[in-house]
């Protein structure tokens, strides 16, 4: 599993609104706080500080007690000497509004609506983790189990790597199994993973791939050789054997689960009809050369064993 990657030092600028001539620096700070700028869950008079969205079309007044125990950043930040100004510093901080929101309910404790948008809890994060607030990090982990991330393993599984959760990890490397990596919608999301965890989700493809290939060229599976009739000992010829065993291994690369070789492939596609036809070609005993029944069986068998995590 990969670690988190290194955090660059955040981008903020924090402004003393005392910077322009004194006379003129409540004003300022008045216009700032127009009620349509002001987000209605941070306008408690009793916050010491304005945290300013990209842009400054929005603030959240809090108390800096609230982010110097919720956030390494901001922990250091008020580590250093501060100005003896009695006018509020505002922090212009490089987030949209829509990530500051949820990010500053979560660390103040306040309602948090659902977050139907894989984008945005990725925006969540990496601002999470910029500046250093291990809460939030900790709350979108619950997300990992949610529909909304399972129904796109592929970015599950790249959140999961960059930030060290194994479990979560090991989930979304399953689920991608019915995903087709060559795919060209998927191919943004793979170019962002560390190269150990692409490696890793490819190698479990290889696995499941080769150890089925194996499995088919072995007992209880005939080889695919010449061989003779058990019932009248006429020669016969395993090539429909041999063309379904192909279509499978070509099936498991494009969908490593393998749920479609057992239906509709193994009824349905052309190569496993001819199999399940094909007879003994002496007239007078034509016996059926496989059992469906039985080879579904344990080929099904054969696919539950399979690894199914990295």
């Amino acid at each position: 599993m990969q670690s988190p990657e290194t955090v660059h030092t955040p981008q903020v600028v924090v402004m003393e609104l005392p910077i322009l001539p004194r006379e003129n620096a409540m004003d300022v700070q008045e216009s700032a706080y127009t009620v349509d700028r002001l987000h209605t869950a941070f306008s408690s008079p009793a916050g010491d500080v304005t945290l300013s969205a990209r842009g400054g079309q929005t603030f959240f007044r809090v108390h800096s007690y609230t982010l110097k125990t919720t956030s390494g950043f901001f922990r250091t930040m008020y580590d250093l000497p501060q100005s003896n100004s009695p006018v509020d510093d505002i922090i212009y901080l490089d987030e949209g509004a829509e990530v500051l929101e949820p990010l500053l309910r979560m660390v103040c404790g306040l309602p948090l609506q659902e977050l139907t948008n894989c984008d945005l809890i990725e925006k969540i994060l990496f601002a999470a983790e910029k500046y250093d607030m291990p809460g939030p990090i900790s709350i979108l982990r619950l997300y990992a189990a949610t529909p909304l991330l399972l129904e796109q393993p592929l970015r599950l599984f790249s959140i999961a790597c960059r930030y060290g959760w194994e479990k979560e990890a090991k989930l979304a490397s399953r689920q991608n199994l019915e995903l087709d990596l060559f795919e060209p919608t998927h191919q943004d999301t793979l170019a962002q993973l560390p190269s150990k965890a692409l490696l890793d989700l490819m190698n479990l493809r290889h696995k499941r791939r080769e150890q089925l290939r194996q499995r088919l060229d072995n007992p209880p599976f005939v080889s695919g050789a010449t061989a003779n009739c058990i019932q009248c000992n006429t020669t016969v010829e395993y090539h429909t054997w041999r063309e379904l065993k192909y279509k499978m291994i070509l099936e498991m690369d494009r969908r490593p689960a393998g749920d479609t070789i057992l239906d509709p492939g193994l009824n349905e596609w052309p190569e496993a009809k001819a199999c399940w036809k094909a007879k003994c070609p002496k007239k007078d005993c034509s016996r059926l050369l496989y059992d469906k029944g039985e080879t579904l069986r344990v080929i099904k068998q054969c696919i539950g064993e399979l690894p199914s995590t990295v």
